[in-house]
């Protein structure tokens, strides 16, 4: 099949610039040609863009796609075709937002990436770690102070499961590589929603964390860490974490150390928005409120703090249940510290970069034609904030689906 998506105004993420009058070639859900020219294929199935502007369909890089609800104690003991079931509407959301990528951090494995790859269910591609590794009484540990016992069946959907000294954390790092995890999860700092920790307690011995990241790229991947404050990002980029989820509570010192090792930083401020605002309604347990205050007036200036020593950002949400409606908020949150064009590198190219694809993030020859379509110019300011109101169309593998 070839289609032409003709007069595009088509927008080069990295070197922030508009290319007019474009003509988009797809073939076979990728794209072959980028004419300045009109192009003539008699079999080609065209499409006049009339001057819109078209860029890479949007990266989440940090995603809870099972999480129907935001209550995740209660996700294990669920069905799991029932969880699967409820997965369906919320990947479908992502994509009419113009979202075709996802990376999702623990609940998704490789039946629900296949079921949409497949097109059984309709989606972003799913980038998956499959189960976190966390210590007990870790972020991942969801088990209340008064239960002893855990069902450890793997089929269960779970956020995460519980590995303690290095031996246990090889095994389970090989056991998710086994099956078909893109990167490697772990739980280095205490976190929201899980009943037992602190926000401020680190998690994993160094030697624990250097473990994983060994197991991770000795299967050519990488890293990601549940990380809040300075003392635990510290821990993990030292020992060579590539991907820091959240950072809220960074300091100078800390981010000046992520910019030496090449560490990325995946804000989620979206998600601490939303839990402050809808979080109860929505399921959340209301004794653990408190420790969302913890951290949300941080989360913003990381992200500043971040821009300004040129630490590499990818858009991140970590939304749960009716809040994954937010999931476009992220730009508006994060656009008073960031101009447009990094705004938009971060949910494109930089996103592609830090998980290591080439074939998406960027609007180039024999890139997967995942494209949003969008009646104004997202480098001028006020547009990716308001993505919702400008978004025209969306395209993942060349087939539009919203």
């Amino acid at each position: 099949m070839i289609a032409v998506l003709e007069n595009a105004n088509v927008v080069d993420v990295d070197a922030a610039t508009v290319l007019p009058d474009r003509h988009v070639v797809i073939e076979n859900g990728v794209i072959r040609e980028i004419s300045p020219s009109p192009v003539r294929l008699d079999e080609a199935e065209r499409t006049d863009l009339a001057g819109r502007y078209v860029i890479p369909g949007l990266i989440d890089c940090h995603v809870h796609a099972t999480a129907y609800s935001a209550n995740l104690s209660e996700q294990p003991r669920q069905s799991p075709m029932y969880v699967a079931a409820r997965s369906q509407e919320v990947l479908r959301g992502m994509l009419k937002r113009g979202f075709t990528t996802v990376r999702d951090e623990g609940g998704a494995e490789f039946g629900l990436a296949l079921a949409v790859e497949e097109g059984w269910f309709t989606g972003p591609r799913i980038l998956y770690c499959g189960k976190a590794l966390s210590p007990t009484g870790g972020h991942g540990d969801l088990r209340p102070m008064g239960v002893d016992t855990q069902d450890e069946s793997y089929a269960l959907v779970s956020l995460g499961r519980i590995c303690n000294g290095v031996d246990a954390v090889r095994e389970a790092a090989r056991d998710e590589i086994r099956r078909g995890a893109h990167h490697i999860k772990i739980m280095a700092n205490g976190g929201i929603s899980s009943p037992t920790d602190r926000i401020t307690s680190d998690q994993f011995s160094e030697a624990e964390i250097a473990a994983a990241v060994d197991e991770a790229e000795m299967a050519g991947l990488y890293v990601t860490s549940h990380t809040y404050t300075a003392r635990s990002v510290a821990r993990c980029v030292r020992n060579g974490v590539r991907s820091i989820e959240h950072g809220n509570l960074l300091d100078e010192e800390t981010v000046a150390l992520m910019k030496e090792h090449g560490a990325y930083l995946v804000p989620t401020l979206s998600c601490f928005r939303a839990l402050s605002e809808v979080g109860e309604a929505s399921g959340f347990p209301p004794g653990r409120m408190d420790k969302i205050r913890q951290v949300l007036d941080g989360g913003i200036k990381a992200v500043e703090m971040a821009y300004r020593a040129g630490v590499p950002m990818a858009y991140g949400t970590d939304l749960l249940g009716p809040m994954h409606g937010y999931q476009l908020d992220e730009f508006a949150l994060r656009a008073d510290v960031v101009p447009p064009a990094d705004l938009l590198r971060s949910a494109t190219s930089n996103a592609a970069d830090l998980v290591f694809r080439k074939d998406i993030g960027r609007i180039v020859e024999g890139a997967q034609a995942d494209l949003a379509v969008l009646d104004a110019n997202p480098l001028d300011a006020g547009v990716l904030p308001a993505f919702a109101d400008h978004l025209r169309a969306v395209y993942k593998g060349g087939i539009a689906v919203a």
